[in-house]
């Protein structure tokens, strides 16, 4: 009954889509055809899942304050590098869209131009920027 609870409140109630309107424009465009529909959330399902916990990494491990302690270069102890998140978080979700851009068009050549602009538009999806920055704002953390 648990996980029935929580596969509702994720997929109505704290659905990124519907509930904070982000990722609309990927959602409108391709939501004509089912197979593109299907291709286009898939890249933004694997971006989305391996970008936020890899920003979040990145954030902790390299960019917080004192979080390059683990060099044990003094120097670099107390080092702030935060102003660079978002610079860091959009270059992680380029670089895993173009991955992504790269599989497709080898792999599935009829998707890759079915999808068009929209397949590198990604990028700049608000929905995976958004994911991103929710776990930095709210502090989330990996256990």
């Amino acid at each position: 009954m648990e996980l029935i609870n929580l596969a509702i409140e994720s997929i109505f109630i704290k659905n990124i889509l519907l509930a904070y309107f982000l990722g609309m424009c990927s959602y409108l465009a391709q939501s004509k055809k089912v197979e593109s529909a299907t291709g286009l959330g898939l890249a933004v399902i694997f971006v989305l899942t391996i970008s936020a916990p890899l920003n979040w990494v990145i954030k902790n491990y390299l960019l917080a304050k004192g979080a390059l302690g683990w060099t044990h270069v003094e120097a670099l102890a107390n080092l702030d590098l935060s102003f660079l998140t978002f610079i860091c978080f959009i270059a992680v979700i380029a670089s895993l869209v173009q991955i992504v851009e790269m599989v497709i068009d080898r792999f599935f050549p009829a998707l890759y131009s079915t999808l068009g602009i929209f397949l590198p538009l990604i990028t700049v999806n608000c929905a995976i920027l958004g994911a991103s920055l929710f776990m930095d704002q709210r502090e989330y953390s990996l256990p």
